[in-house]
Order: C-alpha cells, then structure tokens, then sequence
C-alpha cells in the first residue's frame, strides 16, 4: 500500500474547506488527503512525484451526458459543418453546403470501389443550409446502386437515398408518419424523423440502433478522446445494453490501462417499461470500478434544431409542425412509477417546454403514490424551460442537466428560426437553475456536439453564438459556477458525488491536468485552457501519447 505524493503547482479541489492546496496525497487509487506536503508526510513513507510541478490539477471532468458512441462513428464519413477533432488528434474540415456534403460522400464512395455495403455518414445538420433540406435525390448523386445513410447531429434524424428506402420496403406511397415527409409524387424523401421512422432504415446504412451499444474498438477510441478533454468519468446515456455489449464493457472495464470510467444508462426502447427496469435492476450487478449500470434513460421529444423538439404555444417562430412524442404519456407515467418502487433512477430528455411540463406533471403524480426524499432524477437539455417549470423542479426533488453549447453551434439559427429571439436569450437558464437551487450540470451531449466540458463552461459563462451575438446575458453564470458544474455538479446528477468530483481525503484519485489556471484565465478564455491528460484512480494517462 505505497503512497504517492504528487505536487502541483496549484490544487483546485472543490473543496470548500480547503479550496486549494500545492500537494495530494494518494493511496490504492484513493485520495488520502490534499494540502501541504508537511501535513501530507504525517501519512508515513511516500514516493514525491514532481512531475506535475508547473501543472495545474482540478478533479477529473465530469461528462454528464455524452455517448460511447462517437467512438463509434468516426468510423464514418464526418458531415458536420463545423471543423471537428477526431479521438487521434485529426481535425477534420466542415462541409458547408449541401454539394460540400456530396462531394465527400462521393469521395468516400469512390475509395469504395466496387466493396459491397453501404456509405454511412454523420453529424449532418441542413439548419445551416438555411434550413434546405436533403432528400433522396441529393444522395442519388453519389450513388444509386449503394445504400446511403447519414445521421443527423442531433440523432434524431437521418437521410437516406433512393436505393436504402427500396432495401427497407419504404418507397411506396401511402406511408402516412409524421417522420416521414413526402413528396409531390407522394413517395418519402427520404428524411427520417425519430426512432419510429428511422429503425426501418438502419440496418440498410450501417446505422443499426445497435450502435447505441458502441463496441470495443469504440469504446476505446471514446476514451481516448476522454483523456484529451481531461475527462475521467463520462455518462453514456442512451445505451440499448444487449448482453454482449456488456460483457465486453466489464471485461475492458477491468483493464489497468483503460483511462476512464463510464455510466452506461439503459434507454427505454424496443421493451416494456416493466422490462426495461427490470433490466437496469440485474445490470447493477455487473457494474464495476469503471463501468457502471443501473440508471434509465427516457426520450420523450425530439430536437429543437431537427423541428422535432415538442414546444409549448405559440410553437415554432417559423411555423413548423409541433414536433414529435417519442413516448406515450401511458408509457411515461408505468416508467416513473415502477423505478420509484424500485429504486431506480431516470434520467428524461426533454428539449421543448412542453416534453418538460409532461415530465413535471408525471413525475409529481407519481411521487404522491411513491414518495422519494433523494431520487435525483434528472431533466436532460430541458433546454426551453422557464422559471416556473425551474421551481417545480426544485420542489419535486429534480436534477437538470443543460445543454449551453447551443449557444455556440445552433443560438443563431434559435435566435431567427426555431423559437425566436425571446425563448432563444432563455435557452438552458443556468443561472436560474442556480438561483431556483435546482442543482446543475452541463454537457456536451457528444457526438451531438464534440465532448469538451472547458468548452462547455466557456458557452455557460460567455452565452456567445457562432457570429459573436451574446444570447441572453442574464443567463451568464461564473466561472466558479460553471467549473463546478462540470465536477461536483455533474457527479450528483448520476449520484457519484461521494466518490469523485472534488479532491479530498476519501474520494477517488481522479484528476484533470491542466497546462492553464480556469480559475485565473478569465471567463472569456475558459475554452482555451490546456490539457495535458488526467489522472484516473491514480493512474496517470498522458493525451499525447494516448
């Protein structure tokens, strides 16, 4: 049971009884305790590990709402328009227009060759087209003989060409979904909304939902990028958890060198309520240090940029359709009873106030057959609330978990499309979260957006869109605010705040090392502060060589 002592040129623990220190102390992946290395010594012999000496150390980055599954993905043709960096480093160029996205499909098509299977793409995102949408037309550019498929950044669409529709027995007329927009010709599009539109066509494109499940090439690869944002625990919060998956989860779990621990949520999809609580019961059985299972995930709307989110009167500032239910009301309320009878925890997406007033209102009548003083469930995006749905939150025991890095990518296209410049300035209200005391996290939502909690802090603090606007000033919270978060705050929504999220004596040794102060920065730099890699159980893992 040797001690390592590491040093550092400056401690932010979270603590706030001893807020910073020079010196932690670590035993068997623990901390034993943080401050001076003249009180760390009364632990007994030790090892001093300078090495971090001119580096700064924070508890290890707490990612609440990500997906293993962006391990995964990268595997496919990047689609996005923003530039994006890959889990090896690569930046990858945005494609800007609807022929941009073309032509890199029929790059990749061409390197094909005459290889049989389908071309899958990713992170595509037509709001930035001026909201032009892509059909089955624009894919038939590239190839009419492959099957072609490209997720949409939010996940909650995909496009597909002419030739997977036909693999899928779906270009016929007739079909009548409000997923599946059609033609003149009365034949779909090809652009499919939600789950119940796009499960049909993913086992043609390589975009089987199975893929919630990640593998263990992408698992790997989804750490990697972990330890390049400084993070050591991430949720993986949309996870079908087929027996296989899980395995493999335990056993790389296992690994003295896998750098990250992930909570992996079962999703309420293709099973009862009943069943899926059931399922999430015997998966905490096999939880281990790094991999841990338990918690329920549910998807009650859409997305807000995908005109799929569920919004409250007076809907969609251009008009569009109110948007879709991914759950039906009966569904919701058996959910949330049975995990209040069992002890299980859930975790709900809503993006539109409306998806939020349903959940608020079932929850509340749940709790009054199933009283809970600690259930923590937990609104995710919850993206449109207002302060009286935040004080409903707050009186019901609730968690939320905000999605601020839609200031950045999407605020401008929120401001003058979606919901219009009032809802656009209240979007993901940290500030009135904390006011209300609702406690609050923040994500990234990866690969929605790239995984970066710094990032994420940087859009809290800042409100800043793509073009500059500053999106609703009064919603700005500080940077203490934000680093914690993106730490301690995050670790309660998934009730891991007792083992990590600050550096004091008891917790896990999980660390972020930093070459930059967050603290001293300043609020307009909190994204540019550099990583060096973390440290995960008192296991050190570099990013450059990782």
């Amino acid at each position: 049971m040797s001690i390592t002592i590491y040093e550092a040129g400056k401690i932010i623990t979270m603590n706030p009884s001893r807020p910073t220190a020079t010196h932690v102390a670590v035993r068997d992946g623990r901390i034993l305790g943080a401050g001076s290395l003249t009180e760390l010594t009364g632990w007994g012999a030790h090892t001093l590990d300078r090495r971090f000496a001119d580096k700064i150390l924070m508890p290890g980055l707490v990612e609440g709402h990500s997906h293993v599954a962006e391990g995964v993905q990268w595997r496919f043709v990047y689609c996005g328009f923003h530039d994006r960096t890959d889990p090896d480093g690569r930046v990858w160029s945005g494609a800007r227009s609807v022929d941009a996205v073309v032509q890199r499909l029929d790059e990749a098509n061409q390197k094909l060759g005459t290889t049989s299977g389908p071309l899958t793409g990713w992170a595509l995102d037509p709001i930035y087209f001026d909201n032009r949408r892509v059909t089955r037309h624009d894919l038939d550019r590239v190839s009419t003989e492959r099957p072609i498929g490209i997720m949409h950044a939010s996940g909650h669409i995909m496009n597909v060409n002419t030739k997977a529709l036909e693999m899928a027995g779906m270009l016929r007329p007739g079909v009548n979904h409000p997923g599946v927009p059609l033609g003149d010709d009365g034949l779909p599009l090809g652009e499919m909304k939600g789950p119940d539109a796009m499960t049909p066509l993913g086992p043609h494109v390589g975009l089987d939902r199975g893929l919630l499940s990640a593998d263990e090439p992408g698992l790997r690869a989804f750490a990697r990028l972990c330890v390049r944002k400084g993070v050591t625990t991430a949720a993986d919060l949309a996870n079908l958890l087929p027996k296989p998956a899980v395995e493999m989860m335990e056993r790389v779990g296992r690994e003295p060198t896998f750098p990250v621990r992930v909570v992996s949520l079962r999703v309420l999809r293709g099973a009862s309520p009943r069943e899926t609580i059931e399922h999430a019961l015997a998966l905490k059985q096999h939880s281990n240090e790094l991999m841990r299972f338990g918690i329920v995930k549910i998807v009650v709307d859409g997305s807000i940029q995908g005109f799929s989110a569920r919004l409250r009167w007076p809907g969609y500032y251009n008009g569009a359709p109110p948007g879709l239910w991914y759950v039906t009301p009966e569904h919701l309320r058996e959910a949330l009873e049975l995990a209040l009878q069992a002890g299980v925890q859930v975790h709900t997406h809503t993006n539109g106030d409306e998806a939020t007033e349903l959940v608020l209102d079932t929850l509340e009548a749940a709790l009054k057959k199933h009283p809970s003083n600690d259930h923590r469930f937990t609104l995710q995006h919850c993206q449109l609330a207002n302060a009286a749905q935040f004080r409903r939150m707050k009186n019901l025991g609730m968690c939320v978990n905000l999605f601020p890095n839609h200031h950045f990518y999407w605020g401008d296209e929120h401001y003058r499309l979606t919901v219009g410049p009032e809802r656009a300035e209240r979007m993901n209200a940290c500030a009135t979260a904390l006011a209300t005391g609702v406690p609050l996290a923040i994500h990234s939502d990866a690969p929605v957006t790239p995984l970066g909690p710094l990032f994420t802090a940087w859009c809290a603090v800042n409100r800043q869109t793509a073009s500059g606007r500053i999106l609703g000033e009064h919603e700005r919270i500080g940077v203490a605010d934000a680093l914690r978060t993106i730490t301690l705050g995050a670790a309660y929504t998934l009730k891991l705040d007792g083992e990590v999220g600050s550096i004091e004596v008891g917790k896990r040794a999980d660390f972020a090392v930093l070459e930059d102060d967050p603290t001293t920065i300043g609020g307009t730099h909190l994204k540019d502060v550099r990583i060096w890699g973390t440290v995960q159980g008192g296991r050190v893992f570099e990013a450059a060589t990782i």
